[in-house]
């Protein structure tokens, strides 16, 4: 079974639905520690061709330490989210599919959320059932696992699950691969694979193409229809660990790989 882990995004990009439609379970990992500035709390949408950064205010009631993604909340007033909207309908109230996604994401934002993780979640997951994807979908703080750090934590939220095939995003590779090839994930059994994107570039509004923004930017300009096709022409294969390392880490030595 096929299993992928990551933090719950605001918007996320395309990329981020991409891992969710190639595996057969996805796990959101609420449970862990809000860093300030992340992309829980913030990302990007096209605006007058440029990138324009929405960021959500949380609630610091707590000592950092103890605020985790799902017992943060957001400020609980609307201001925030009408400007976020605001922003959103003055981006793209051009755009083909303004109507129909505008109302969509409208709905989403004017009902009351426990915690940044429940908006968080919901936001993908609505997106998720509505472009046509049905993988599981499920939170780590609903897993019963071992209480470790970085890899140590994803492989046995795998283990807990009876998945044998872990797809990592290729920014874990930095912790994952720290100590030996592979972390926690070789030694568990666990096969590790890197999700390998090839940002597909589809009709947006403006001049030039900007990649890598919040999935808004796509269901605007391509609709609810057409997205997921757009999100799978970007589909690389998947890249097992030691193939990841010998293509794109640092060799023994110290020197890249010739073929990066």
């Amino acid at each position: 079974m096929k299993c992928a882990i990551m933090q719950p995004t605001y918007m996320p990009w395309i990329g981020y639905f991409s891992m969710i439609d190639k595996v057969d379970i996805f796990v959101f990992l609420d449970d862990v520690q809000l860093v300030k500035r992340s992309w829980q709390v913030r990302n990007k949408i096209k605006s007058n061709d440029n990138e324009l950064i929405l960021s959500i205010p949380v609630v610091k009631d707590k000592e950092r330490i103890d605020r985790f993604i799902n017992n943060t909340s957001y400020n609980d007033n609307l201001e925030w989210k009408a400007a976020h909207l605001k922003s959103i309908k003055y981006s793209y109230s051009k755009s083909k599919y303004f109507d129909e996604v505008y109302s969509f994401i409208e709905r989403l934002y004017l009902k009351k959320h426990i915690s940044l993780a429940d908006f968080n979640i919901e936001v993908i997951k609505s997106v998720c059932n509505k472009i046509g994807i049905d993988t599981e979908l499920i939170t780590s703080s609903s897993v019963i696992k071992e209480q470790e750090n970085k890899d140590g934590l994803l492989a046995s939220i795998c283990q807990s699950l009876n998945a044998n095939y872990y797809l990592s995003a290729p920014g874990s590779a930095q912790y994952i691969e720290q100590n030996n090839p592979g972390g926690e994930f070789t030694k568990r059994k666990i096969g590790l694979y890197y999700h390998i994107y090839n940002h597909p570039i589809y009709n947006q509004l403006g001049k030039d193409f900007i990649s890598h923004i919040g999935i808004y930017d796509l269901l605007f300009n391509e609709g609810f229809v057409n997205a997921l096709t757009i999100i799978r022409s970007g589909y690389q294969r998947d890249l097992f660990y030691l193939d990841y390392r010998n293509k794109y880490m640092h060799n023994q030595e110290g020197e890249k790989n010739e073929d990066i």
